[in-house]
């Protein structure tokens, strides 16, 4: 057992994964699917726990300019050449994942939706010394870096137009479009429904939604994931070529959550192939368009627990 790699257990960024040479169950072919089935906008709904997260930073990872693309070496992706060329590291990429935004009130939420904008508006320093921007635009940066501090009477409209305004100052940077990433989108808006402050938050979210996917000249497409599809209150009115990818949609059925051969193959890789008629009966519960589908976080527990102790039974790791 000794040569076997890692369990990525509760990891859930593609990079340190790639880097650190954990085990990868390789889910690339998604970077082909979104790029060939092109919308503006495109939403993943799927359960919590079945590599929403790992799959953003993937795409962040392969689109980003200035990424390490041996991160992909010997992936799926890796043997379309002519789309590697043409896709991989040419964007300015932003990622927000929406998980950690909450707050027993409207106010403390927005504050870590701020701090949230700030820190990954905080990776783009460059552009205070872009020479291709003019004084107002580095102004415009400045305040989202330390938007948290703006006063109230401008924070709410600075807030709104954030998403838009930080694709925009990427988009003159560097002369190409960028790619916005929202992980878990919902989040704010289960946590706000909670604690009764759930107006406010959809009215916000729904402004800088609106502000950053729609008539935005400066975004290449989007793509966000959530459990949820919020469709009520109308936060995706309006969005063009908006394209909704749920659990019973065919397209992308095998790119979140482990299939039957990839459960089947990680469980020879240690050397359990015996266990799993019991892993199929805990953990296959699933079915995401034409595929049977196993929860990841089960698995890569249960996987990491029997290799060593071939006594232990399984059990609900949620």
């Amino acid at each position: 057992m000794a040569d076997l790699k890692r369990l990525p257990v509760g990891m859930d960024d593609f990079k340190e994964i790639r880097k650190s040479e954990f085990y990868y169950i390789d889910k690339t072919k998604l970077i082909e699917q979104v790029l060939e089935n092109w919308s503006k906008v495109n939403l993943f709904t799927r359960p919590r726990r079945f590599g929403k997260t790992l799959n953003m930073s993937m795409l962040k990872a392969f689109f980003e300019i200035g990424i390490d693309t041996t991160l992909f070496d010997d992936l799926y992706i890796s043997k379309n050449q002519a789309l590697c060329e043409e896709y991989m590291g040419k964007y300015p990429v932003v990622l927000l994942s929406l998980k950690s935004v909450e707050g027993l009130t409207f106010e403390e939420a927005r504050a870590s939706l701020c701090e949230l904008i700030a820190g990954e508006v905080r990776r783009f320093k460059f552009l205070e010394k872009s020479d291709r921007l003019d004084d107002d635009e580095k102004n415009a940066y400045h305040d989202l870096i330390f938007i948290q501090n703006l006063k109230e009477t401008i924070l709410g409209t600075k807030l709104k137009f954030s998403l838009k305004k930080i694709s925009e100052l990427l988009y003159k940077h560097y002369g190409q479009k960028a790619i916005i990433l929202i992980d878990e989108y919902d989040v704010p808006l289960d946590k706000a429904f909670q604690h009764g402050y759930y107006r406010e938050m959809v009215a916000l979210i729904r402004a800088m939604f609106g502000r950053a996917l729609k008539t935005n000249e400066a975004l290449a497409f989007a793509v966000l994931t959530g459990c949820l599809r919020v469709s009520k209150e109308s936060i995706f009115t309006g969005l063009n070529n908006f394209k909704i990818l749920s659990i019973t949609d065919s397209r992308f059925d095998e790119q979140f959550g482990f299939t039957d051969k990839e459960v089947q193959k990680l469980l020879a890789d240690y050397h359990l192939e015996a266990r799993f008629s019991e892993t199929k009966e805990w953990y296959d519960g699933y079915r995401f368009g034409n595929v049977d589908v196993y929860c990841p976080w089960d698995v890569i527990n249960h996987i990491d627990r029997i290799k060593d102790d071939p006594n232990a039974r399984p059990e609900a790791y949620w």
